[in-house]
């Protein structure tokens, strides 16, 4: 029965078409980019509200962050068992699933009677939303192939934060006239509408891997469909991807725990802002939109290395200019800081894709997902203590040290890669290590 199964999905893997432009590619970017709208503004739709559950609840700031945390945590948590079941199922299959229960999920959160029960669902909504968090890169690289996997992964991320952002401002506005009730029960609703384009329109064929016209790997050779992948031999993931994980995890510890302690500080004296008028600060999101698209562009013409710890330390300046105490120098580094943590995000990712193999790109891509998402409930709740505990500058201290240990261990790679080339007297090699 198995094998008559897998037979099936061999003879329904059609290729999609990868050369730019074609119906196939549109198909696929548009589909995954609705599965990014709607996982993301699910994800952080309670973060412009946090001040408004503290009160409703009684709660302090680091309590009151939880219900992004906890949801984030539980994504990491169930990222690699997603990842590995969609090794069997199909991904596409799993990125459908994940995209309709979370959207579902969302809209019966406003529901929640007490706290504890809106972090229980906000958990359960979080383990859905790994589906396609931890999928959708993996998705893209066999749909639209390796050669195009940076650009690819940074559209796919800049749709991500373009999801982000609505889902924030829509929560933000909404919440005067609607109460936090009210402005979450809009977002879901938002949310489910892009999951019902998401799972009518994302492609049911196999993919290619390469950059040719029918799909395959790169030289014109048919690509092994995904489905055929997991049936095959593993092996393993490989050393090469711990780095930018760990990157991942930093950068976004440090982004999501300004973002969390953001709306407390904007309401706060002396700036005292309206929930509708702090929410604008993530239109900064789009700033992110625009560096997440063009990461793999810099990348490729500068290297990775200058790339991504350039990335790091524009998002530390745009972080020290937001100790300032005028509200526009606050708004322009919470642009500059979103710009430079989406770059770091886009070429961390497809760092991570890249280093893989065909067969593992879908647990390498799981495990840079449970790092960053760990990195984001880990470090939006620690951040969230200090900023409650001992105020902004100690909180931008914190992130600073993070993003700069981040840079530090991408320098110290590319140092070993390039010291390991020269040893092996490879020229080309050291050059090319050298380029990175």
């Amino acid at each position: 029965m198995v094998l008559h199964e897998r037979q099936q999905v061999r003879n329904d893997a059609v290729p999609i078409g990868t050369t730019p432009g074609t119906r196939g590619t549109r198909r696929v970017s548009a589909a995954v980019a609705a599965g990014g709208l709607s996982s993301f503004a699910l994800l952080y739709a309670p973060q412009p509200v946090l001040p408004q559950l503290a009160e409703g609840f009684r709660l302090d700031p680091g309590s009151a962050s939880l219900a992004v945390g906890v949801a984030t945590g539980a994504l990491a948590v169930a990222v690699l068992p997603v990842a590995a079941l969609a090794e069997r199922i199909g991904r596409r299959r799993v990125i459908v699933w994940s995209v309709l229960v979370s959207a579902v999920l969302g809209l019966l959160l406003p529901l929640a009677p007490t706290f504890p029960v809106l972090l229980g669902m906000r958990a359960v909504q979080g383990v859905a939303i790994a589906g396609f968090a931890g999928v959708a890169a993996a998705y893209l690289a066999d749909a639209l192939g390796t050669k195009r996997l940076a650009a690819a992964v940074g559209a796919m991320i800049a749709g991500n934060s373009v999801g982000g952002m609505l889902g924030r401002l829509g929560t933000g506005f909404a919440a005067a006239p609607l109460g936090w009730h009210g402005s979450l029960a809009v977002v879901a609703a938002v949310a489910l509408a892009c999951a019902l384009f998401a799972a009518l329109t994302l492609p049911r064929t196999g993919a290619g891997t390469g950059g040719g016209t029918g799909g395959g790997t790169g030289t014109g050779t048919p690509a092994v469909p995904q489905e055929r992948v997991s049936g095959e031999r593993r092996g393993p993931i490989g050393a090469g991807v711990w780095v930018p994980c760990a990157v991942g995890a930093l950068a976004m510890g440090a982004f999501v725990a300004l973002y969390n302690a953001a709306g407390f500080r904007l309401a706060a004296p002396p700036l005292s802002l309206a929930p509708a008028a702090a929410s604008l600060v993530f239109l900064s999101y789009a700033m992110g939109t625009m560096s997440s698209a063009a990461a793999g562009r810099l990348a490729g013409r500068f290297g990775r290395t200058a790339a991504l710890v350039t990335a790091l330390l524009v998002t530390v300046a745009g972080s020290a200019l937001t100790l300032h105490p005028a509200l526009p120098v606050i708004a322009l580094g919470f642009a500059v800081l979103t710009a430079g943590f989406f770059a770091a995000h886009a070429i961390a990712n497809a760092w991570v894709t890249a280093q893989a193999s065909p067969r593992t790109r879908g647990r390498a891509a799981g495990l840079y997902t449970l790092c960053y998402y760990l990195g984001s409930g880990a470090g939006g709740t620690v951040g969230s203590v200090v900023y409650g505990g001992a105020g902004w500058p100690w909180l931008i201290a914190l992130t600073t040290a993070w993003l700069l240990l981040a840079a530090l261990a991408v320098l110290l790679t590319s140092g070993r890669a390039r010291a390991t080339a020269l040893t092996d007297g490879g020229g080309r090699v050291a050059a090319e290590a050298a380029r990175r």
